[in-house]
């Protein structure tokens, strides 16, 4: 799995998702909020026909753009949740927690059946 969500942040995802129906996330590359998970209503953020999707995360999809994902492309990122303020425009700003990408080096086992 190239993303996966901690407990906590399944929880928030799910607290988002009653409130604002289907949510997606794309992974932001800097500019206003950093490099951080961005949550949006489904179709209010428009996807690129070029940005890579990385799987799901509590029923949402998870992006990110192609030139990120050949930076990441080695990494799994998993999606957590701490104390703070979240991205400006990211649905959990207001909640007091933000969300957050760790990440981790895929081993070689699972580099080889990625295919990198």
């Amino acid at each position: 799995m190239r993303v996966l969500a901690t407990e906590p942040a399944l929880e928030l995802i799910a607290q988002l998702q009653a409130k604002y129906g289907a949510v997606l996330f794309h992974q932001s590359g800097g500019c206003c909020d950093g490099s951080a998970p961005m949550c949006y209503p489904v179709g209010d953020y428009l996807l690129s026909p070029d940005d890579v999707k990385l799987g799901e995360i509590g029923g949402a999809e998870f992006y990110m753009s192609p030139s990120q994902f050949e930076y990441w492309k080695h990494t799994q990122l998993i999606i957590d949740v701490v104390e703070g303020i979240g991205g400006m425009f990211s649905l959990e700003n207001g909640t007091g927690k933000r969300f957050l990408t760790r990440s981790r080096l895929f081993t070689e086992a699972e580099t080889a059946v990625l295919g990198l």
